[in-house]
């Protein structure tokens, strides 16, 4: 055996060195230090740059527990509203309560325009034919389905809607097209189609019709997290597709009108969860991989794509089990995995959940749940449990199995000459968010005076505020390199579980609670985070030049800097899908957007400072603290100037460009048809109002 350590390099990698080399080290380390003690060493150290410091960050896991106590809040209460059902009554107003809050939650359907529908192309088989099909969801919006009819059926045949998972090739992807083909070769009429922005409908093409960023998720994020500017929710969007799937699947003479399923794995678990929720002709339906809590996926720091989270699900006490429960007393199985990502105890949770439910109803035998050995997908295990359960309703067949299949390649089944509706013109939905956008410019004009306080108020949906918060008194920071030498971090409670960390810099050293002084101080809302930023930031050290007698604060608010969280994955934060997004989604489906709750602490630290005797402060602000700071100042009579560097110029300009820089946690739900960031701008000229630098949709530099 080697003698040998494990010695940490400050790159994060580890190497063996032996015993005998940490020992000469320490010797040549030991007969060295005399050395130092000359003026030519001394000289020589003092010239080699410092090493860098990491940013503070002391409440790492605060944004998480407090969204956790936030998410079992919203479950309690849904608890609570099933736990008091008693009766048959009971149990039918609840599945009524639940279809009305679904609707408040997704919003109206839009119009029924002509599905428009046209057959491309038919592929035969020996068994069952495959009906290449486009029709339209929306005017220029096309749909690219294929349509699976098996042969030699004179009678009309139980009809399922097939719904996609996050596969690049849509429909194409072999566990889906293994899905509809068993079900053609059972009997079943299937119609399978892409989602929006996979397949066929990628919406972010170059000119060879090659993705721009990404298929599925990527694009989920850009269009949807861009949607709610205008209202819009992308979950609706999709749903709306499998609406209109439906309507065409009706048009059909060979399929029978009373027995209708969907199905549909991981996003079209998502989908078929969220039709049954907002459409009640289905007969039947079988999600897999998708259905758990909010709860589980919550503590288990678990993103879901934009569609996957409805905004105010979780205000309105709904949770996965609702959308099936929309349905009921229909049949519905419940396909999970025991080594998904989606947890199986969360599965279990939702199917008894629903059991109860089902008992009242009288109809407990047609809720079940099937959960497969292995890892998330549509595995034939999965397949074979939805095709038993759909056979049970519709008595089509007696097969217990999937019969043997053949996979065709993905572009036999194309609708499209080039395998892509951008190639023949299609709309896309960044088209339609940037119509919508103008069109509620249009309609809004300019904001200002008391219309525009109320408005920013009511979309922000900030609590109310009642006296001085508290705060702690924390350990107090030296060598920091800040431009006053001394400094005390003051952890001041915006809520309970949330502190948002002020910075109060001073010349001399200070252990307590801040002094009393005159009415002007200087506050600073951090882009990142407030202790990388005194450093370099040169907007502080010019602030501090032009006022050198007011005393300067620098703030953080929840979620950066010493509340960055550490969630979601290592080194999420700036990421599409990381932890940021993460608290972003969830604001939404709380009804409590986190800009919102993030312009609630600035306006929560400046009560402190008010109750401090500053009366007078120049609200200084960067890039993602520019948000929260401008919507405070515009509510704060304490803000009497406002320098802002890296402002976004307006929310229009993200709604209308396609490609944007600017998270999800920067955006705000319908903002757009209440008020714009300059109609806050120029409400505030009134407090001396200066812009550096302002950031456009891109934001490049965040």
């Amino acid at each position: 055996m080697h003698d040998q350590a494990q010695q940490h390099s400050p790159s994060g990698s580890n190497r063996a060195v032996s015993r005998r080399q940490l020992l000469q080290a320490a010797v040549i380390g030991a007969a060295s230090l005399p050395l130092f003690r000359t003026p030519a060493a001394r000289e020589a150290m003092a010239a080699d740059p410092p090493p860098p410091l990491q940013p503070l960050n002391r409440f790492p896991r605060m944004v998480q527990e407090y969204f956790v106590a936030q998410v079992r809040a919203a479950e309690a209460m849904g608890m609570a509203a099933r736990q008091a059902l008693q009766t048959k009554a009971d149990a039918e107003a609840y599945v009524q309560a639940v279809r009305a809050k679904i609707r408040e939650s997704f919003g109206p359907e839009p119009e029924r325009t002509p599905l428009n529908p046209r057959v491309t192309g038919v592929v035969e088989r020996e068994a069952y034919r495959i009906e290449k099909v486009i029709f339209e969801s929306r005017p220029g919006f096309p749909v690219t389905a294929n349509l699976y009819l098996p042969n030699g059926r004179t009678q009309p045949v139980p009809g399922v809607v097939g719904t996609c998972g996050h596969s690049t090739n849509g429909k194409a992807e072999k566990a889906y097209q293994s899905f509809a083909q068993g079900l053609a070769r059972l009997g079943y009429a299937c119609l399978i189609y892409d989602p929006l922005g996979q397949g066929e409908r990628l919406q972010y093409v170059k000119e060879d019709l090659t993705p721009r960023f990404g298929a599925g998720v990527t694009e989920h994020l850009i269009a949807g997290n861009q949607q709610f500017l205008v209202g819009e929710f992308l979950g609706m969007w999709r749903a709306w597709d499998g609406i209109r799937a439906l309507d065409y699947l009706l048009t059909r003479p060979e399929v029978d009108p009373q027995q209708i399923g969907v199905t549909g794995n991981s996003g079209g678990g998502t989908m078929t969860t969220w039709l049954c929720g907002v459409e009640q002709r289905w007969t039947m339906a079988a999600p897999s991989c998708f259905v758990t809590t909010f709860r589980r996926n919550m503590e288990n720091e678990l993103p879901a794509d934009t569609e996957q989270c409805p905004p105010k699900a979780l205000a309105l006490g709904l949770d996965h089990a609702d959308f099936l429960a929309a349905l009921a007393p229909k049949p519905i199985i419940i396909l999970g995995k025991e080594r998904d990502y989606f947890d199986a105890r969360g599965v279990e949770e939702a199917h008894a959940r629903l059991t109860q439910l089902y008992r009242l109803l009288g109809a407990e035998d047609e809720i079940a749940v099937f959960i497969g050995p292995t890892t998330h997908g549509y595995t034939q295990e999965n397949r074979e449990a939805m095709y038993r359960w759909f056979n049970r309703v519709t008595k089509i067949s007696d097969a217990t199995t999937e019969p043997p299949l053949t996979i065709e390649k993905d572009e036999v089944l194309w609708c499209t000459p080039k395998g892509q509706v951008a190639e023949q013109g299609a709309r896309t939905v960044f088209q339609f968010t940037r119509d919508k956008s103008q069109a509620l410019a249009a309609a809004r004009g300019q904001v200002s005076g008391a219309d525009l306080t109320r408005a920013v108020t009511e979309v922000l949906k900030l609590p109310p505020r009642t006296g001085v918060p508290d705060y702690r008194i924390l350990r107090y920071l030296s060598s920091r390199r800040y431009p006053l030498p001394q400094a005390v971090a003051y952890a001041v409670e915006t809520e309970p579980g949330i502190q948002a960390l002020v910075y109060r810099l001073y010349q001399e050293p200070w252990y307590s609670r801040p002094p009393r002084g005159g009415p002007r101080a200087i506050l600073y809302v951090s882009h990142h985070s407030s202790d990388a930023e005194l450093r370099d930031e040169p907007l502080i050290r010019e602030v501090l030049q032009a006022e050198p007698d007011s005393p300067i604060f620098t703030c953080d608010v929840r979620g950066v800097g010493e509340s960055r969280p550490e969630t979601c994955g290592v080194n999420s934060f700036l990421t599409p899908y990381g932890c940021d997004y993460f608290y972003a989604i969830h604001s939404l489906m709380l009804d409590r957007p986190y800009l919102g709750q993030k312009t609630h602490d600035v306006l929560c630290v400046l009560d402190w400072l008010v109750s401090l005797g500053h009366t007078d402060v120049h609200l200084v602000a960067k890039g993602w603290g520019a948000l929260a700071g401008t919507l405070a100042a515009v509510l704060s009579d304490a803000v009497k100037q406002v320098t802002l560097k890296n402002a976004l110029t307006s929310y229009t300009d993200i709604a209308e460009s396609e490609q944007y820089g600017w998270p999800l946690s920067a955006l705000l739900p319908n903002v757009l048809a209440r008020f714009d960031l300059p109609d806050c701008y120029r409400a505030l000229q009134t407090k001396v109002l200066r812009i550096v630098e302002p950031w456009n949709a891109m934001a490049r530099k965040m």
